[in-house]
């Protein structure tokens, strides 16, 4: 049944293909997840004590069981679910040369490309970052065919420390700042900004937050989530409920009433704080989507999926 579900949802967006061509929709995906078979033993889903493959430290339980960001097959799989619901970018974490998810990244990057979809970079703040090793860091980006680069916590260093970064970035490249201090980022060079957290910056903001954007000429991106709960990957027992779908609902209206340049979606697969929107299985001990908006069994499965064609065909209307 799980499989004719997931046909006939890719079959929906060949028939209409106006979903791929949304305005500028963008998903956070993270490729560091690790399983014996592939990658030598268990990476992330053992966080915190957690003993996969039944205990793992997400709330939520994927569908298709934990796996590996280095399975060809599931890359292919996640790729096509995302181009499928008609987002346009997929921002990859990466935590610098070397890293983990910089040996994985050419692997991502093919199967990005080969779904039509275009490649990202999330600059995390890996260990020893500044923004000079920043600097280091774009033209090598480039050089992958990268365009546009969202910087996390950039206000770890002042905004004078980024302008040398912004002002020589590589040609045709765009910087992001994750930020809600539009100012900052437009002292900073940035070429527009983002959220990220939808928790302490949500909706009710995205409208001052995109007219400042404009005012300062840069490009306004509020995020969008599910919902948020960290507690089993350690995180603060802060959460933000998924409201059988109304959080996603509320956030999506919020955005597309501030009139962005796109939207960015926190997340496609962040499990360990349960922002994903990647399918998940009903199993005992774990949250699931079951009666997200009146969905359930395995069509709740992929209600999150479901849900997002819907908005990014929406957004598609405003263009």
């Amino acid at each position: 049944m799980r499989r004719l579900l997931a046909w006939g949802f890719v079959v929906a967006y060949l028939a209409f293909p106006g979903l791929a061509r949304a305005g500028r929709v963008a998903i956070f995906y993270y490729p560091w997840y690790g399983t014996p078979l592939h990658d030598g033993g268990w990476l992330h889903w053992n966080q915190n004590g957690h003993r996969p493959p039944r205990d793992i430290y997400s709330r939520y339980f994927p569908a298709t069981g934990p796996y590996s960001s280095t399975d060809p097959s599931v890359l292919k799989r996640q790729m096509a679910e995302i181009a499928a619901a008609g987002v346009n970018e997929v921002i990859i974490s990466w935590w610098g040369k070397g890293s983990p998810e910089d040996v994985r990244l050419p692997l991502v990057l093919a199967a990005v490309r080969r779904s039509h979809l275009q490649p990202a970079i999330h600059l995390e703040p890996y260990p020893g970052r500044s923004p000079a090793s920043v600097a280091q860091d774009l033209p090598y980006l480039a050089s992958l065919g990268i365009r546009d680069v969202y910087v996390y916590h950039p206000r770890d260093f002042a905004a004078s420390d980024w302008t040398p970064v912004t002002s020589q970035k590589p040609a045709g490249m765009r910087l992001f700042a994750g930020t809600e201090l539009v100012g900052f980022a437009a002292d900073a060079g940035f070429d527009g900004f983002y959220t990220y957290d939808f928790v302490d910056y949500g909706g009710g903001k995205f409208i001052r937050l995109c007219a400042e954007a404009h005012a300062h000429g840069l490009l306004c991106e509020p995020s969008v989530g599910p919902g948020y709960n960290g507690v089993r990957a350690g995180e603060a027992s802060l959460s933000r409920a998924r409201r059988d779908g109304r959080t996603y609902d509320d956030l999506w209206k919020a955005a597309l009433a501030a009139r962005p340049d796109g939207v960015t979606i926190t997340s496609f697969n962040e499990w360990g704080e349960g922002t994903q929107i990647e399918p998940a299985a009903v199993r005992r001990g774990y949250l699931s989507y079951d009666g997200s908006w009146g969905l359930h069994g395995a069509a709740a499965e992929t209600a999150y999926l479901t849900r997002t064609a819907y908005w990014t065909a929406r957004f598609q209307a405003l263009q």
